[in-house]
């Protein structure tokens, strides 16, 4: 029951990192969900969870790697080739010996083959990391290939220096020519020995399927189990375990491209089930990432032995180096790399990208788990501690400084901002409206077809507007214009509530209308809540209604209740227009007049609403598809974020258009019967 328990509470912690993220998009994820991890490691539950590498490796690695060669770009790979090589093999190896120096030079305790060891095992970069990262920047494509080909490939070769490291200061002896070819064997080996088994695995698939067997959840079933056992497989044979998964994953795009087999519900089923064991997995890596850094971190803090500033100045210079030594070897090798036509100052900029891209993560870490306590003659291998402790700083670093830089790295120059802000936002709005109109078209049935053409028809209003491109100076000119007319909407209403001509529910209902209307334009949060609660009354009146007895007495007051907001509402929509036509200027002309086309369109709905044109049922089909669109619209604009396609300006941007459209419609609907 405790270990239920304990993997339900980091599930939540996952589910609890993507709300804030929600919240604070502009801090990573893997961020937060390591913040997560050290503070449930923190409180006093008594909660230990060992990070056991081996169990981690084929866990969590294995699926994310096999999982990433399924969705790598095989063309991209090849393409780039040569600085992933570069990066993946030459960096790795220079690291090991460049950074190992440096250790053992700083820390003489440290002696040559653990430094090595230490300096091996900080060389991959984390592909998942990386990923994450580089979803909150707009990294140019040629070097997020570039990335994701070293992520795919440094793991092996730096574990295996750190392997023959270890080897050597647990054993005492080293051979250059042995580890070299032990290299070769072990690389080839296991990207070959995956490829083969991934060849097996789908020619099994093939079989069941000529014997009749269809069935979706055996073939996911050996899907899922594919990237453990031949991950297993492979490292039982002392091969690359790693590039094992990567050349399964590999294997398997290619035949799911030339597969003549229609892709069905499998392959729903599949991409479904792979993005939910993704997400887990990613946020799961960082959360237990997370949990081992407060002890390994204890143990150097509260050794007597340790200088803490000295120990904290050991983590900052050997990051500082990987990082220069990055900065300087993909210099070196940078012709040749990219175009050959782009500016200085464009690639001086791909190379700091490239550089500050370097991030180091779950590898790192559980990979220096895997030091053995005891050298031969049960000696204690020489400062496991402290090169955990380093090994977990250097992690953090890495990730707060990419964090940090790489937005600023990506930024466009600031002559084309501008341009390409307002580009990228009218395009994502298209994306968004698109979305609605989906959505909708998804839902259609022969009972809701009339009320889904009319929604998707206001839609299409909608979308012809956003076609026309408008300057962000316009929008903020808008938006002035519709504060402006509310404002004038308020003085009326407060002049004839002061005369005695508003009773006190319809008040109630205005104020709140006016609460929710200002609120659209100035603060996301307290709309949301007011928008939700709106929605929670009238379900609830609407359930109410079920079990209510109708009356016409009753029936008679709320029409007339209704016709009373309607003229309200409509006169209050008259003033603003009244306003604006009194005080147009030349300069506000554009603005004031798209404000007052959306004030006359509401008097419009209103109107119709007044004259009771549409049906009851017709009406709660054309809200719940609207509700349903709303928020279509919003997970593509989160989607979008997610996918780097949009900065966080252009995400509050959209919401604010988003929950004008909302105010108004809710608007239009307060005044509809229920």
């Amino acid at each position: 029951m405790e270990f239920f328990l304990v993997i339900l509470l980091l599930l939540s912690l996952i589910g609890l990192s993507s709300l804030i993220n929600h919240l604070l998009p502009y801090i990573p994820v893997p961020l937060v969900q390591i913040a997560l991890g050290v503070t449930l490691a923190s409180l006093p539950l008594g909660l230990q969870i060992p990070l056991e590498p081996e169990l981690f490796f084929i866990l969590f690695i294995a699926p994310l790697l096999f999982h990433d060669g399924r969705h790598v770009s095989r063309q991209d790979l090849w393409k780039h080739r040569k600085p992933i090589l570069l990066l993946a093999l030459g960096l790795v190896f220079l690291t090991v010996l460049v950074i190992g120096s440096l250790i053992h030079w700083l820390i003489p305790t440290i002696p040559w083959p653990a430094a090595f060891a230490l300096a091996a095992i900080l060389s991959p970069t984390d592909v998942v990391a990386v990923s994450s990262i580089s979803a909150r920047v707009k990294i140019p494509k040629p070097i997020m290939h570039v990335l994701e080909g070293e992520g795919l490939m440094n793991d092996a070769s730096g574990l295996v220096a750190f392997k023959f490291a270890v080897a050597a200061t647990v054993t005492g002896a080293f051979s250059l020519a042995q580890a070299s070819g032990s290299f070769v064997v072990i690389s080839i080996g296991g990207f070959l020995g995956g490829a083969l088994l991934a060849i097996v695995i789908i020619q099994l698939r093939t079989f069941i399927r000529r014997l009749g067997m269809e069935d979706v959840t055996i073939h996911m079933l050996i899907q899922l189990l594919t990237p453990f056992f031949i991950f297993y497989i492979i490292e039982h044979f002392h091969l690359s375990g790693i590039l094992s998964v990567v050349a399964a994953g590999i294997i398997h795009a290619i035949h799911q491209e030339r597969s003549r087999i229609p892709a069905g519900k499998l392959q729903i089923v599949s991409e479904s089930t792979w993005t939910v064991l993704i997400y887990i997995l990613n946020g799961l890596v960082f959360v237990l990432l997370g949990l081992q850094i407060p002890s390994v971190i204890n143990e150097i803090l509260e050794d007597p032995l340790f200088n803490n500033w000295q120990v904290t100045g050991y983590i900052l210079i050997i990051s500082v180096a990987l990082i220069l030594l990055r900065f300087l070897w993909i210099s070196a090798t940078w012709r040749g790399w990219m175009e050959k036509k782009k500016p200085h100052m464009q690639s001086l900029r791909a190379i700091s990208i490239l550089t500050i891209s370097g991030v180091r993560g779950a590898v790192t870490l559980a990979g220096a788990f895997t030091i053995p306590f005891v050298i031969a003659g049960g000696a204690p291998f020489p400062e496991r501690s402290l090169i955990l402790f380093i090994a977990a700083g250097v992690i953090l670093f890495t990730l707060i400084a990419a964090s940090v830089f790489l937005p600023v790295l990506s930024r466009t120059e600031k002559g084309d901002r501008n341009t390409l802000k307002e580009e990228m936002e009218r395009k994502a709005a298209l994306r968004t409206i698109d979305a609605a109109i989906h959505s909708i078209e998804e839902s259609i049935t022969d009972v809701n077809r009339s009320a889904a053409i009319s929604v998707i028809n206001n839609y299409n209003t909608v979308r012809n507007e956003v076609s026309e491109k408008s300057s962000e100076q316009m929008k903020r000119e808008e938006n002035e214009a519709r504060l402006t007319a509310l404002e004038a909407e308020v003085r009326y209403y407060v002049h004839v509530k002061r005369a005695g001509e508003v009773d006190r529910e319809t008040a109630h209902l205005i104020e709140e209308h006016i609460q929710r209307r200002r609120l659209s334009r100035t603060n996301r949060m307290q709309y949301r809540r007011l928008f939700l609660w709106t929605l929670f009354k009238r379900g609830l009146f609407a359930l109410l209604k079920l079990f209510i007895p109708k009356h016409k007495e009753r029936k008679k007051t709320r029409r007339a209740r209704t016709k009373k907001l309607v003229k309200l509402k409509v006169s209050m929509a008259k003033a603003a227009i009244h306003y604006l036509r009194n005080h147009i200027t030349p300069e506000n002309k554009n603005s004031y007049l798209a404000v007052i086309g959306e004030y006359n369109r509401l008097i419009r709905q209103f109107k119709l609403a007044k004259k009771g044109e549409e049906s009851n049922h017709y009406s709660l089909m054309k809200r719940d598809l609207q509700i349903k669109a709303f928020q279509a619209e919003r997970d593509e604009i989160q989607h979008l974020y997610e996918e780097g396609e949009i900065t966080i300006d252009i995400i509050r941007e959209l919401r604010k258009q988003v929950n004008i459209r909302e105010a108004y419609w809710i608007e239009e609907t307060s005044v509809q019967p229920h």
